[in-house]
């Protein structure tokens, strides 16, 4: 090439100018989950065996990794997500404090009585063996809604308990409401028909006139 007078110093330098743009844009998005799974790993916001909400996904971290981190779904499904987008979301870890308080809603009827609602709630969490004492639990008027007035029992327990209290308190507040007569209401709708009378008044020339009163 040089005996037909081409500068191949250039030609190279271009060549690898070229090359070297490509190869950075195609290993920028690598060196990013690269860097983003060093700094996953040093700070652990995560770790394995925890259930944490990332990037809008839940699940059990199964493992993490220097390029992605893997989570289980509670349906078995694996979910990789990218490291970049691991630290560049918000990262919620629902197991990594001992306790969590669990929280469950429920309405009641206008025509209840509220502090008796109160006090049935009060002792079925003060009589579950598996909800903390203290703090104390709580309930709270949360909303005086349209055809309720709602309620939210709030219970501490130890996180590996928290799934099961919830559950327990669900069913539990809806089997002592029905039993003490506290209604819980539904959503429903109310139709009133109003009956109109009809009176011909008169008849012309074979075609009936009727007014309404």
């Amino acid at each position: 090439m040089k005996s037909l007078n081409f500068d191949v110093d250039s030609f190279i330098v271009g060549l690898s100018a070229i090359i070297g743009l490509v190869l950075g844009l195609g290993m920028q998005d690598t060196f990013t989950n690269i860097t983003a799974g060093i700094w996953v790993a040093a700070i652990r916001p995560i770790d394995r065996e925890e259930i944490v909400v990332v990037n809008g996904q839940t699940g059990k971290v199964k493992s993490v990794g220097i390029m992605s981190t893997e989570l289980l779904t509670p349906d078995n499904q694996l979910i990789t997500i990218p490291n970049k987008l691991v630290w560049g979301s918000s990262i919620v870890n629902m197991t990594r404090m001992p306790t969590r308080r669990a929280s469950v809603d429920v309405g009641i009827s206008y025509s209840s009585d509220i502090e008796k609602a109160i006090k049935i709630a009060l002792d079925l969490m003060k009589g579950h063996p598996l909800i903390l004492q203290e703090p104390e639990p709580a309930v709270v008027t949360t909303e005086l809604a349209s055809s309720s007035v709602n309620l939210q029992l709030r219970a501490w327990t130890k996180t590996g308990d928290f799934m099961g209290v919830k559950n327990s308190l669900t069913a539990g507040i809806f089997e002592a409401y029905r039993k003490e007569g506290i209604e819980i209401p539904f959503p429903q709708m109310d139709i009133h028909v109003k009956e109109i009378k009809r009176e011909a008044k008169e008849i012309q020339k074979g075609v009936g006139i009727i007014n309404l009163d």
